[in-house]
């Protein structure tokens, strides 16, 4: 039995395999608001007592949202830090292992059902190369997985945390707005939940609409940057609709960097929780105009395939799949993936 968990600064998602003969299933999970423990070992245990496990367990895997170094994480929004030793105290049974969120979720996309992906320009196919992974949430992560011609590797970056670079005379304005108050403009500060309200503040005090009082109401009582998406798609709002094109025109734009960076001819993903809530918006074109905006490499770029990944649990099949291959030395993991959760 095998212990993994996807671990983000809004949420800690859990799960409990088991294998029978070749196939891998799941025997309980859960999710747990991160904000509400101390640590990580704190759910776990309650993980735990909730889960019941009948066998020890093995090995536990955890995908991270932060930088791995030296068999430890600072979790980017969050006060953990998680340590493999700890986690070795707590679970001396197993083996423990520790990557990046982002690899986790680049390792779940094999496990994907074509069901979960929602491709933005359908005529372009997938060539065998690397893939890209950028994804837009509570933070901005980027990963890589390097296809060496017979499998994938998943190559960890902090991505999110390179300077914005501004495309036109609006961005360069956000850019400047932004710099009198961070020393430090990056991508994930205009890019990712807080972002988008980033981005709106801006809007709203360079005089590029009027915020009406309900709106006000909402924002405050609120998440601000829900209510503004929400608002965006709907069309319901001036300020609210400039806010969401501006991010998801960034957003576009920061992928297309990522595809030729990595040369990602296998696809570009788009993770995390915002672009499931805005495919609509994702599918107008804004997103790839601004993707393959690239001058001379503009045509590369249109043979690329761009995903959106659906299934929230794509980290956790992920780092799943990495823990089982790692523990126990198998050359494929197959996953049986259901419904079972707490």
């Amino acid at each position: 039995m095998i212990l993994v968990g996807d671990i983000g600064g809004t949420k800690t998602h859990l799960a409990l395999f088991s294998s029978s003969k070749t196939q891998w299933l799941v025997q309980f999970e859960a999710t747990y608001p991160s904000k509400n423990y101390a640590s990580l070992e704190e759910v776990i245990q309650h993980f735990l007592v909730q889960a019941k496990p009948q066998q020890s367990i093995q090995a536990a895997g955890f995908g991270v949202a932060g930088p791995v170094i030296q068999a430890q994480c600072k979790i980017t929004n969050l006060s953990w830090i998680i340590t493999v030793a700890q986690l070795q105290q707590q679970l001396p049974t197993a083996k423990i292992f520790l990557i990046n969120d982002l690899e986790s979720i680049g390792l779940g996309i094999p496990h994907l059902p074509p069901a979960k992906l929602i491709a933005l320009n359908p005529t372009a196919t997938i060539q065998p190369g690397n893939k890209a992974l950028i994804a837009a949430g509570t933070g901005l992560g980027e990963s890589l997985l390097y296809w060496d011609g017979n499998q994938f590797h998943s190559i960890a970056s902090e991505g999110g945390q390179v300077n914005f670079a501004p495309r036109d005379q609006r961005e360069m304005e956000l850019l400047h707005y932004w710099q009198q108050q961070f020393a430090h403009v990056s991508y994930e500060h205009v890019l990712s939940g807080p972002g988008l309200f980033n981005i709106y503040q801006f809007l709203k005090h360079s005089g590029y609409g009027e915020e009406p009082a309900w709106l006000t109401q909402q924002l405050n009582q609120l998440d601000p940057s829900a209510v503004i998406a929400e608002m965006g798609l709907g069309n319901n709002n001036k300020l609210c609709v400039q806010a969401l094109d501006m991010l998801v025109s960034i957003y576009g734009a920061a992928a297309g960097n990522l595809a030729l960076k990595f040369m990602a001819l296998g696809g570009v993903y788009l993770g995390g929780g915002i672009a499931p809530k805005i495919v609509a918006k994702l599918q107008e074109g804004t997103f790839m105009r601004a993707f393959t905006d690239k001058g001379r490499f503009a045509q590369l770029l249109n043979t690329i395939p761009v995903y959106v990944i659906l299934d929230p649990k794509a980290g956790l099949w992920g780092v799943a799949g990495y823990t089982i291959h790692q523990a126990y030395s198998l050359d494929s993991v197959s996953l049986v993936i259901n419904d079972c959760h707490a």
